[in-house]
């Protein structure tokens, strides 16, 4: 038996897959980017999580 949470996150994951395909034409074994691209990549989504997170925060805060 799959765990529910498990499955919701690989369909996450594929409908996140096939967004970005549509809107870059690319999977993600693309040749044209370098490790440096990725990377830059991964920390500017870090920096847009973060940001959501404060903002959630500051949210709940301001509710309380």
């Amino acid at each position: 038996m799959q765990d529910p949470i498990v499955a919701a996150v690989q369909a996450d994951l594929e409908r996140r897959s096939a967004k970005g395909q549509a809107e870059y034409g690319a999977p993600l074994t693309r040749p044209d980017y370098a490790l440096k691209d990725w990377l830059r990549e991964a920390y500017e989504e870090a920096l847009d999580h973060a940001l959501y997170l404060k903002a959630a925060i500051t949210k709940m805060e301001a509710d309380e």
